[in-house]
C-alpha cells in the first residue's frame, strides 16, 4: 500500500474556510499549505485512551503510536463529513457521539494542517482497517510514561499535552 500523492486536499485558512486545492504531494512537501484534519480520540468505559500504530508504508511518522482517527478532510467535505468517513474506514465504528475539543495548527518540516479535535466514549469493538498496523487501548498512566521516547508521533505527544487527559 502507499498514499495516493496525487489525492485533492482542500487549502484553507486559520479558520477553515477552504480557499481552494492541492494535492497530497503538494500538501506534504514542505510547502506549508494548510489543509485541514480531524482527530478522534476514543475512550473505553475504564477511562484507557485507543491509539492506533500507523504502518510502514506511511508516508508521514511510519511505525509509531498516533490518535486512535486521524484523516485529511477530502475536497467537498466538511469536517463532521470526514470524521464520520475517517472513522468508519479506519475502525469501523458507525454509532457514537464525537464531542468537538478544539482545532489548532500543526507545523512540522513537512506540513501545516488545522486539525480539529474530537473524542468520545466507546465500549463496544474496534476493527482497525488495513490502513493501520492495528492498535490498543492504553492507560493514561502507559502514555505519560512513555512521552518523548520516540514511540508516538510528535504530533500526537503536542496534541496529548494541548488535551491534558
Amino acid at each position: 500500500m502507499k498514499d495516493n500523492s496525487n489525492e485533492l486536499f482542500p487549502l484553507c485558512d486559520e479558520e477553515g474556510n477552504i480557499i481552494g486545492s492541492a494535492t497530497r504531494g503538494e500538501c506534504h512537501s514542505g510547502s506549508k499549505l494548510l489543509h485541514p484534519v480531524v482527530h478522534l480520540h476514543v475512550f473505553n468505559p475504564q477511562g484507557e485512551l485507543y491509539l492506533q500504530k500507523r504502518p510502514a508504508w506511511k508516508d508521514i511518522q511510519p511505525g509509531k503510536w498516533d490518535t486512535a482517527c486521524g484523516g485529511h478532510v477530502d475536497l467537498g467535505e466538511n469536517v463532521e463529513m470526514a470524521l464520520r468517513r475517517e472513522v468508519q474506514e479506519e475502525l469501523g465504528i458507525t454509532d457514537y457521539l464525537p464531542t468537538p475539543l478544539l482545532h489548532y495548527i500543526f507545523e512540522s518540516a513537512r506540513e501545516r494542517e488545522l486539525v480539529f479535535v474530537f473524542r468520545t466514549t466507546y465500549e463496544g469493538e474496534i476493527h482497525p482497517s488495513e490502513e493501520l498496523d492495528g492498535g490498543r487501548f492504553w492507560s493514561l498512566e502507559e502514555i505519560r510514561a512513555k512521552m518523548g521516547k520516540g514511540i508516538f508521533t510528535p504530533n500526537f505527544e503536542s496534541e496529548f499535552a494541548k488535551l491534558n487527559f
